[in-house]
């Protein structure tokens, strides 16, 4: 059976590119259905979009991760190609994700970034990325080589099983966690990525988006990695109340006497802040646990791309 294939893409003012987009996916997907994901777009996106040919629809909460949230609630297919309304995506690799998840099996296809054009990636994105991808890396134990790409092909079970709890930029991560954490099965395939069209501008803040994406890491840190977060915690409160207390043990041990009555009472009370912590890591982490397995199950509950079409 021909799988169900749908293109989603969440736009934010792009009229001047989304005809381009979307007809770039017509192009290479003719049997797919195009949905065009309106977010309170001030310009003529959603026309366009229609003129195009899409499926257009609105989504009031602002920011892309409540349009992918409501993306992935409201659309239903086997496989979903996900991608910017800019233009800056190459389309004509969508057929290659595509046939490599299903030949594979995979639940997620990442379009790594290739560039060309000086003014299509900042630099300050590249740097950041590289950091960001690093850092994703040395917390989870593996990473993609580009964490930001917002081209992906995603299994049916991915997308009914990834509860999107982010707001804005930073879905594109949360996305990434959610893989690494249920180990799914993944790849990346580099593709090329262009400048924008005339007229398009970038909505990207690379300061604030930044911030918000290593607040979005560190979250995820402390929610899915409970036991090392608060341990870390935990270890640096003893660390401290050790360096404090060494010059009242060794008074003490000469003359009987704790003199410095304050600085005993702040070491007592950060051992016990570190014994807090670390038992509330150990709770959480039981509780994180519980949270994977339901997760898990439900991923499990939904067959993979391709289903068992290579059975006899």
């Amino acid at each position: 059976m021909t799988p169900r294939i749908a293109v989603v893409l969440p736009c934010y003012n792009e009229e001047a590119a989304i005809a381009q987009t979307v007809a770039g996916f017509r192009a290479a997907l003719p049997d797919a259905v195009i949905y065009v994901y309106d977010n309170n777009s001030r310009d003529r996106t959603a026309d366009v979009a229609r003129g195009a040919g899409a499926i257009v629809r609105t989504e009031r909460m602002q920011g892309k991760g409540h349009v992918v949230r409501r993306m992935f609630a409201d659309v239903d297919a086997d496989i979903y190609v996900m991608a910017d309304g800019d233009a800056t995506y190459d389309a004509a690799a969508a057929p290659a994700m595509v046939a490599r998840m299903k030949g594979e099996q995979l639940d997620m296809v990442v379009g790594a970034r290739v560039h060309e054009a000086a003014d299509a990636y900042r630099r300050g994105h590249v740097f950041g990325n590289r950091l960001m991808t690093g850092f994703l890396a040395r917390l989870f134990g593996r990473s993609f080589s580009d964490i930001f790409s917002g081209y992906r092909v995603f299994s049916r079970r991915f997308v009914k099983s990834f509860p999107v709890l982010s707001a804005g930029f930073e879905i594109e991560t949360e996305i990434s966690v959610h893989a690494l954490e249920l180990k799914m099965p993944v790849a990346e395939v580099e593709t090329r990525y262009f400048a924008r069209p005339e007229g398009s501008a970038s909505k990207l803040n690379t300061w604030a988006d930044g911030l918000r994406i290593l607040r979005t890491i560190i979250r995820l840190y402390r929610i899915e990695r409970p036991l090392l977060f608060f341990g870390a915690i935990a270890a640096l409160l003893v660390a401290t109340g050790l360096v404090l207390s060494l010059d009242l043990a060794f008074t003490w041990m000469e003359t009987g006497l704790v003199p410095r009555l304050p600085t005993a009472v702040l070491v007592t009370g950060l051992m016990i802040l570190a014994a807090l912590s670390l038992f509330s890591g150990l709770i959480l982490d039981t509780v994180v646990r519980g949270r994977q397995e339901v997760r898990r199950l439900a991923y499990l509950a939904l067959p993979a791309p391709g289903g068992c079409a290579d059975l006899p």
